[in-house]
């Protein structure tokens, strides 16, 4: 069981507008419904076909890469390793995960059925072949970003009759979710700050991806709970320590480097798009801070100066060796820099909303139409997002008495009641998500951080009890 930091969230105020969600049978999850639900595919489909903008930029981007076509072949391993000093294959595994959700996600705008039959393929010899993830503390890094990414493409094909479900939600729960789970539990033996924001975004992303594909949940409701009060950095007020009175909030590794401050708003964004289609609103959580976490980033990505509160934090093993770090300033950017993560986000808070994000509103602009993976490099940061978030996530904008409605958590019999409201207003490292299994930078902001005098973010840590990994 994931470890709570014990402390309530703020409640959702209700200033927050919430949206409309598939419903699901009462006994379980909605299906589609991880990063696309059934009417975000057929608003998809309509819109290409009707000729819309910028949807058919979108899909000119999917039909280009060469991972969405048909003809793709895979290449199934055995053992997947990620991290020095083992025989590193992980990019097969990447490869193929990209190609099956871009065929997958193709099929549905097309209804051109030989895409689907590539994307359960592709599926069908992962799960009939591997049967685990190792290598160094990057294992863990594999395990959270291919496992969310996995159950997003099998998503796309799970009703076909060709695709072997069970045997696909057993590889899922079985080698994918128990590492991202452990290390949620355990951050690999050191202390719970040790390890990035990133680390714990990808772990949670895959154990509520997994866990909404084989309908465990116990396991959503682990992820969720880290989300709001986790100890590690993922949970949303460590990666979101400071909100400033301009309405942005600090990004926890804007003091470490852009590109892994990108792929953590990319990953909170995807975990919160997720848990949208279930019923839960995590964007709109505590007084929307994501909303005021990625408006900073977005401010900053583009070369806009940002505050930024010093912090001190712990790293080290546990019983081990130990060491604080301080960082104080945001790190330089290169404003050309991109990643297809802004359309999902700016669309939600803009147009199922109806809010302000004017930050957003820019990055998003200028980052379509957003590809996926493989147009971002040839290494695997290029391929830490599934992407093409122009084609999938643009929406029309709610109108003024028809705003979205807020989704409606599951009870805890498993009900999900239908929905309901209105709106109102570094250098040479080419893996985003790692630091490299000697890096034990820990930057540190466990529940409880407080900004205080001079401007130290002083840590004020609650008893774990955990023991080595």
């Amino acid at each position: 069981m994931l470890k709570a930091a014990g402390a309530a969230g703020v409640a959702v105020t209700a200033a927050t507008a919430l949206p409309a969600t598939a419903t699901a049978a009462d006994s379980g999850f909605a299906h589609p419904g991880l990063l696309h639900t059934r009417a975000d595919l057929a608003r998809m489909a309509a819109k290409v076909k009707a000729g819309a903008t910028p949807y058919t930029a979108g899909f000119a981007r999917l039909t280009a890469n060469r991972h969405a076509q048909s003809g793709w072949t895979p290449r199934p391993q055995t053992t997947v390793y990620r991290g020095s000093g083992t025989p590193e294959n992980y990019a097969t595994l990447y490869n193929d995960i990209h190609a099956a959700y871009q065929n997958g996600l193709r099929y549905h705008v097309s209804g051109d059925s030989a895409h689907a039959d590539t994307a359960v393929a592709i599926l069908n010899a992962w799960s009939s072949k591997l049967t685990s993830v190792e290598g160094t503390a990057d294992r863990f890094l594999a395990a959270g970003l291919y496992g969310y990414q996995f159950a997003n493409a099998a998503e796309l094909v799970r009703d076909h009759p060709d695709f072997d479900l069970p045997r696909f939600q057993e590889l899922l729960s079985k080698v994918f979710a128990p590492l991202s789970d452990d290390f949620l539990v355990r951050h690999n033996g050191a202390v719970v700050t040790n390890y990035w924001t990133n680390w714990d975004l990808c772990a949670m992303a895959c154990v509520l991806a997994t866990g909404v594909f084989c309908d465990d949940r116990a396991q959503v409701a682990r992820a969720i709970d880290y989300f709001k009060h986790g100890d590690g950095l993922g949970a949303i007020r460590n990666a979101i320590p400071v909100v400033y009175g301009d309405g942005l909030a600090e990004w926890l590794e804007a003091g470490r480097d852009q590109g892994h401050a990108l792929l953590g708003v990319g990953l909170m964004g995807t975990f919160c798009e997720m848990a949208w289609n279930q019923g839960y609103d995590l964007y709109g959580y505590d007084d929307s801070r994501f909303l005021k976490g990625a408006q900073y980033v977005a401010k900053w990505s583009m070369g806009g100066d940002v505050s930024y509160t010093a912090n001190t934090r712990a790293k080290g093993a546990i019983g081990g060796w130990s060491g604080r770090e301080t960082a104080s300033a945001a790190a330089r950017v290169d404003p050309a820099m991109t990643r297809p993560i802004w359309a999902m986000i700016a669309n939600h808070y803009t147009k199922r909303r109806g809010l302000s994000a004017s930050y957003l509103t820019r990055i998003a602009a200028k980052s379509s139409p957003e590809g996926g993976g493989g147009d971002y490099g040839p290494n695997s940061g290029g391929y830490d997002q599934l992407g093409f978030g122009t084609l999938a996530f643009t929406r029309d904008r709610v109108s003024d008495t028809g705003a979205s409605p807020a989704p409606t958590a599951p009870s805890p019999s498993g009900a999900r009641p239908r929905t309901g409201g209105t709106a109102s207003p570094a250098p040479g490292h080419d893996d985003l998500a790692a630091t490299g299994s000697d890096d034990l930078v820990g930057w540190s902001a466990a529940a409880g951080i407080t900004a205080v005098a001079g401007g130290l973010l002083l840590l004020r840590r609650r008893g774990r009890g955990e023991g080595a990994g």
